[in-house]
């Protein structure tokens, strides 16, 4: 399509649209940031929501994906590279992965230079989950920095990276990668059952075999009782995380950059609330709206 004479680049506004059809919750958020920011970090998401895909894809044969997977940031410098295979819902990001790929290189090189890395320490962590299942804790705590604290980690650079914030933001990658953990646990914790029903299971088997034999014994009626108390010993793990939370919003400077790291936190907060001791976790969805979290931070 041609680009009428507009402030933004053709690729830069495809990248736009890929980002509202893509993301829910971040779209508004990514685009409230300062300045050159705001592409960084549009283009970062886009590149993570690519390798996304590809994890999620059950289409694609393992010895295809793992190594798809650990050489996906290779891609970023090769301008022609797409995959055209996918059948996930987000497909587009990797059918027209040349645009992202244009504007990432496009950007200054010290952003250039935080996407890559994490994108290809994210791919390694990935391939090494899709052959096993979270058993210990520990294992919870290094799935989830994998796919979600590094993501903390890459944009906490990219803040430092603008002047926006302060060098330690980007230098601190324990309050970062617990910004992701937080996140995360929340996520795994209320998918329960949609996870369940898709076959996919994410809570460490370290709990929850306290309580059952198998993880989606939890789902039966006659389980609820143990079922909810697993639920609230999942809870208590993720808020060992907000005193990082909350020391990690306290150093940000920037309005825009505190909105867009605030209010998914609050949500989260306000999502563990609703779950605690809530039998429905394990009947159908929990879901807050974002209006309620968004009235908590005024």
């Amino acid at each position: 399509p041609l680009c009428p004479q507009d402030s933004l680049g053709c690729g830069l506004r495809t990248c736009y649209r890929y980002l509202n059809q893509t993301s829910r919750s971040f779209a508004a958020v990514i685009q409230a940031l300062d300045g050159e920011l705001r592409h960084a970090v549009c283009i970062f998401y886009l590149v993570l929501r690519a390798l996304d895909t590809v994890e999620d894809d059950m289409s694609i044969p393992l010895d295809v994906k793992v190594p798809m997977l650990q050489e996906f940031h290779s891609h970023l410098y090769q301008p022609d590279w797409k995959y055209t295979e996918s059948k996930e819902k987000d497909r587009q990001v990797l059918e027209d992965f040349p645009t992202i790929s244009m504007e990432f290189r496009n950007l200054s090189k010290v952003y250039q230079d935080v996407i890559s890395d994490i994108c290809h320490k994210m791919g390694v962590g990935m391939a090494e989950f899709l052959e096993k299942k979270v058993d210990s804790q520990h294992e919870w705590d290094k799935y989830c920095h994998y796919v979600a604290g590094l993501v903390g980690i890459g944009l906490s650079r990219l803040f430092s990276a603008s002047e926006l914030e302060d060098s330690i933001v980007g230098q601190d990658t324990d309050l970062a990668n617990s910004m992701g953990l937080f996140l995360q646990k929340t996520n795994i914790i209320r998918d329960y059952l949609e996870d369940q029903l898709e076959g996919r299971e994410f809570w460490p088997r370290e709990v929850w075999s306290r309580y059952a034999k198998k993880l989606s014994d939890l789902a039966k009626p006659e389980n609820i009782d143990v079922a909810v108390q697993c639920l609230n010993e999942l809870i208590t793990n993720a808020l060992h995380h907000v005193p990082d939370v909350l020391t990690y919003l306290s150093r940000l400077k920037n309005q825009s950059v505190f909105n867009f790291c605030a209010i998914p936190q609050v949500m989260a907060i306000a999502t563990l609330a609703a779950c605690y001791n809530n039998q429905q976790v394990f009947r159908g969805v929990v879901k807050i709206r974002k209006g309620q979290a968004v009235t908590l931070m005024m």
